[in-house]
């Protein structure tokens, strides 16, 4: 059986909840079926602390030994669920983690690549999720924060452990009741995000060779 690692984080930023982890909580354990056979999905909380978190990471990739890894974060001031392209090798922290860390123009890794790809078929993805009417676009950007942090983190582990298996990360909307406290703000309600990285991981495992079509950004 194919075993798929969703991670997501710790509320941050004196949140009440993370919704990545609310949703991704809601998928440990459920088995789905792949035109490759069927796949079982395990979650994993990480710590929103740079460092900490890679570290978590690692230890549950080495152990859990998953075919595809999906990292899964909050994003605050997005609508849809947002495909992450690229991870940079940057941590430039706006505000403290939650070990009061707060790293400014530091390297994810010490003389690592600039940046790595993610190695999910994002645009297969985004074309899965529109299609069952969840909002979804490909992101350019996964910021500077412990979300690209773990993005970045994950990517390289990958290339110098497990280089067949495919890794990504995706950014998701505030929940509404969230989005009480952040006048303005979109919101995504939890079902949506959960339907959504159920279709993520279902196109990850079953499409091999992404899709050409135009997900860029003229700003």
């Amino acid at each position: 059986m194919t075993t798929v690692l969703l991670t997501g984080f710790e509320p941050f930023d004196k949140e009440a909840v993370n919704p990545s982890w609310e949703a991704v909580r809601a998928l440990d354990g459920v088995e789905l079926d792949t035109p490759n056979g069927p796949a079982r999905l395990l979650a994993r909380q990480l710590p929103c602390v740079f460092g900490a978190a890679n570290e978590v990471l690692g230890e549950l990739v080495g152990s859990l030994k998953p075919q595809l890894v999906i990292a899964v974060g909050q994003a605050g001031g997005r609508a849809d669920l947002s495909i992450e392209r690229i991870a940079i090798n940057v941590d430039d922290a706006r505000i403290p983690d939650n070990a009061q860390r707060q790293p400014i123009d530091a390297p994810v890794v010490d003389a690592g690549p600039a940046a790595y790809f993610s190695t999910l078929p994002i645009k297969s993805i985004v074309q899965a999720l529109r299609a069952a009417g969840v909002p979804a676009s490909v992101s350019q950007t996964a910021g500077t924060f412990v979300c690209n942090h773990v993005f970045y983190g994950l990517q390289h582990y990958l290339a110098s452990h497990a280089p067949r298996v495919r890794g990504g990360f995706i950014h998701i909307p505030y929940l509404p009741e969230q989005a009480a406290a952040h006048p303005g703000q979109p919101s995504l309600a939890l079902a949506s995000v959960i339907q959504g990285l159920r279709i993520a991981v279902q196109t990850a495992l079953a499409v091999e060779h992404d899709v050409k079509e135009t997900g860029g950004t003229i700003s």
